[in-house]
């Protein structure tokens, strides 16, 4: 038995198959993957992502310990409440980690992925050290990510009174702290979302009002081809510390300017940046099969300039079809990917298939 989330029970009564994701017990999916899927693209679900890891950072040198320790520029965050999403780079510029940054108004909020836990903790303890800086893990906290067009009005149906203007009022990647409870309009699905963080032994009451309001129990299964629709990357799969992000499509977690914003990993990255613009650093970019065939992790691409691989790759429900990530050279032009011994065609497009319910690639 592994480790057990405050809703475990509740996963429970609502007939989740449970399987084990890094150490803890969380449900793949409570009977359809794919209901569960259409119900976030068309109405609104709920997810438990409490076994995600939570870390407030406060003390003198906050500030000038995340410039160093992130690729993306925390002085961005110039108002209390809002989100950045960036890497924490090794010195080689691999991606130790993705991760959300929210500022509060006593230093910042992480949330990071579960399975890297140990990992980032033991980084950032690391690095901090000529920082004067405080890292707290916040364990005692849950945390529920409603997804889905109607994800906004459905959580202002079910909370207190005094807390419903103030989240009516978030935009996109902002957060509000009422209480003890953190809100934030951020996600991992490409739909509207707003996520909650709230002490652990209030979870279970949210739930059950989210519940009787018409939100949909939603496993990990189809969180995973919701974030592959909105082309989000997998630590693990999509990237990871033998990855440059300059290879896993995520330019926009790099600040490079200012010059002299020396951060972990930045010398590194100059060199690929140098191998990018000389056609030398592979590129991450989206696959589309439309005939019949399922595109998998693993799987060999071939293409005209040379070979590569599927980091992600699933049938798309709301496509119909299969799509995939692949990590392929940098002047491909065409490709085909080898299923079952077969090189089968596949068109190359940009790494986002779906948002807000609707096909974006040509």
């Amino acid at each position: 038995m592994g480790q057990q989330t405050s809703l475990y029970q509740k996963h429970l009564d609502a007939g989740a198959k449970l399987v084990d994701f890094a150490g803890w017990d969380m449900p793949i999916n409570y009977g359809s993957q794919i209901e569960e899927h259409q119900q976030v693209r068309t109405n609104a679900g709920v997810f438990d992502v409490s076994h995600m890891t939570v870390l407030d950072i406060s003390g003198p040198d906050t500030n000038a310990f995340l410039r160093y320790l992130l690729s993306n520029d925390v002085a961005k965050l110039d108002e209390v409440g809002r989100a950045l999403y960036s890497a924490m780079l090794n010195e080689n510029g691999g991606v130790v980690d993705d991760l959300i940054l929210y500022r509060m108004e006593n230093g910042f909020r992480i949330v990071s992925n579960c399975g890297t836990r140990e990992k980032d903790l033991n980084w950032m303890a690391e690095q901090s050290k000529a920082f004067n800086v405080t890292i707290e893990e916040k364990p005692q906290l849950a945390i529920l990510a409603i997804h889905g067009p109607a994800s906004p009005e459905k959580v202002c149906q079910v909370l207190d009174q005094d807390r419903i203007a103030p989240v009516q009022a978030l935009v996109n990647f902002r957060g509000v702290l009422l209480g003890d409870w953190f809100i934030a309009r951020t996600g991992y699905t490409g739909e509207k979302g707003v996520e909650i963080i709230l002490p652990n032994e209030e979870a279970p009451a949210l739930w059950d009002k989210l519940l009787a309001a018409g939100v949909k129990p939603v496993g990990l299964g189809a969180r995973d081809t919701l974030r592959l629709e909105a082309g989000m990357n997998l630590y693990g799969h999509d990237m990871d510390e033998d990855t440059s992000p300059l290879a896993a499509n995520m330019e926009k977690t790099i600040s490079w300017e200012p010059q002299d914003r020396n951060f972990l990993g930045r010398q590194a990255l100059l060199e690929h940046k140098k191998n990018q613009d000389a056609g030398n650093l592979p590129k991450l970019v989206g696959l589309v099969l439309e005939e019949r065939g399922v595109l998998r992790k693993g799987q060999r691409v071939v293409s005209n300039a040379g070979e590569g691989v599927i980091t992600s790759g699933s049938f798309s429900p709301t496509l119909k079809h299969s799509i995939a990530l692949a990590r392929i050279p940098f002047n491909s032009q065409s490709c085909e990917v080898d299923l079952r011994g077969k090189l089968t065609p596949v068109r190359i497009v940009k790494p986002n298939f779906v948002r807000f319910g609707k096909k974006v690639f040509e």
